[in-house]
């Protein structure tokens, strides 16, 4: 079984014990000490970090409470929806009903209506973006919206990009809050016939004289088995099975059409017959390298990277035991002895969105600001712009000199900025300069740093290398306080979940 962890250091590039994993008991329920320390451990990765009244109120449950208030989710209903969801047959509509006809126009009306539509789209994306972190923020099922995240990263689609519109992106990110700790199969069917990523990937040209393989070759190479389960043979025969679904670009759905599927024989991973997309997926996931390649992506996000191959084959059992749903599965990831061991504990780099939104659920904010949407372009992540197919790659990539400096300017913008007066822990941090440090320690950090890193904060809140007015007092608390909360956020172990 797993030991109550004791460490208090930085772990961030600083040799920390990486403790000894018992495979045959690393998912079993974690029986050790749960304080307030683990339950924000729980919190960062089964959400986006959280409030010190968050901390302490799930620190105060079981560690089986905790979890099942995650995994249940709540009811979201009060949230608001997106106050900007555009879709270009808007546009195109306003210009046919004014008597415009496709294929009538000259080239400057086909401009001032592309340029229109361009700017509308980039509006709606900016406005949707603000929306989900905001929903990120104040959700009262974070797992719910860490699954959407996780997602959105695996089954990657690009706005606007092949023509992705912002109502298309935004269903898609609907179908992966929908089906959030649902059966993986179903949603792999449904990602494959939601028209952003048919769109994305090509699905939506194909047909039988000209079978499109990208969507057949990354179905298999990054969302299902991976490089080396399948063959080119296997992505020909893959093609031919999806085709019959097309767009449908005046309704915005998408439909099977009989006539345009290859209804051939078609021989796929060994077995054959006259298969359907349908059929691809179902054979795809009776294939024992999809519960590992899950489990695989599972244990690199919410546990730790380069998990061991004893522990991916575990949680692929679990996977395969459970059908593919996966509320059983990150249920006992959740509760599990490797989940709250030293060897998982800060071993994960916060990706940008978990960094900001975690640092607006430090200072207990209730709504996000254009800080957060400026500093994720400059930490290098956009929300419904992944870089490519693969999503975002994610771990020690996130660190960079810039990215790092990034981070660094976020948390001085918001230090400094007046949404700090409402803070109401940070107004009761104490005056005395050792104190206060341990305070903003253990707030932000929940003791997560090193007795160097203590005394450094401290030696600042007591003005030490500078001569502006000393010791910490009541003329220069605020200014003092704010900086040290920089200061802590700062520190190596701020950047990891």
């Amino acid at each position: 079984m797993a030991t109550a962890l004791t460490l208090r250091t930085d772990v961030a590039g600083i040799y920390r014990p990486a403790g000894h994993l018992d495979f045959s008991t690393a998912l079993a329920p974690y029986k050790g000490e749960w304080d307030e320390r683990l339950a924000a451990h729980l919190l960062r990765r089964a959400g986006f970090g959280s409030s010190p009244d968050d901390a302490k109120r799930f620190g105060g449950m079981s560690v089986h409470a905790a979890v099942d208030a995650l995994v249940n989710f709540p009811s979201t209903d009060a949230l608001p929806a997106p106050d900007n969801l555009y879709d270009p047959r808007t546009t195109l509509m306003q210009y046919f009903q004014s008597g415009a006809r496709p294929g009538m126009l000259d080239d400057m009306s086909r401009r001032k209506i592309g340029q229109e539509v361009r700017k509308n789209e980039r509006d709606s994306l900016i406005s949707l973006q603000r929306w989900w972190l905001n929903r990120m923020l104040t959700t009262p099922a974070p797992l719910q919206e860490k699954m959407a995240l996780y997602f959105h990263g695996y089954f990657t689609t690009a706005a606007i990009q092949k023509g992705v519109s912002p109502v298309m992106i935004y269903n898609q990110n609907q179908l992966f809050r929908n089906n959030a700790l649902g059966n993986l199969r179903e949603l792999t069917w449904q990602v494959s016939i939601d028209p952003g990523m048919m769109i994305y990937l090509d699905n939506a040209r194909s047909d039988p004289q000209h079978p499109n393989e990208n969507y057949a070759r990354e179905l298999m190479e990054l969302f299902t088995l991976g490089v080396g389960n399948y063959t080119e043979q296997d992505v020909r025969e893959s093609a031919r099975a999806w085709t019959g679904w097309i767009l449908r670009p005046r309704v915005g759905d998408v439909q099977f059409v009989a006539s345009r599927h290859d209804d051939g024989t078609k021989t796929f991973l060994g077995q054959t017959g006259n298969w359907s997309g349908r059929d691809v997926v179902d054979i795809i996931f009776k294939q024992p390298a999809s519960a590992v390649f899950f489990a695989n992506s599972l244990l690199n996000f919410f546990v730790y990277n380069g998990p061991e191959s004893q522990l991916v084959d575990a949680v692929a059992k679990l996977i395969q035991k459970n059908d593919f749903n996966l509320k059983p599965v990150m249920s006992t990831l959740l509760r599990s002895n490797v989940f709250y061991s030293n060897r998982s504990y800060r071993a994960l780099v916060k990706s940008p969105v978990e960094f900001v939104i975690g640092t607006y659920k430090a200072f207990d904010a209730k709504q996000i600001d254009d800080r957060a949407q400026r500093g994720l372009v400059q930490m290098g992540q956009i929300l419904f712009y992944p870089p490519n197919v693969a999503g975002w790659p994610g771990g020690a990539n996130w660190l960079t000199s810039q990215t790092v400096i990034a981070r660094e300017n976020f948390v001085a913008s918001l230090v400094n900025s007046p949404m700090i007066d409402d803070v109401d822990w940070m107004r009761q941090v104490p005056m005395k300069a050792l104190q206060a440090a341990q305070d903003l320690v253990q707030t932000v950090l929940h003791g997560d740093a090193s007795p160097q890193g203590v005394a450094q904060l401290t030696d600042y809140l007591n003005g030490a290398n500078t001569s502006a007015l000393g010791m910490l007092s009541g003329e220069n608390y605020p200014e003092r306080i704010r900086g040290a909360a920089y200061l802590t956020m700062a520190m190596p172990a701020y950047q990891l979940n």
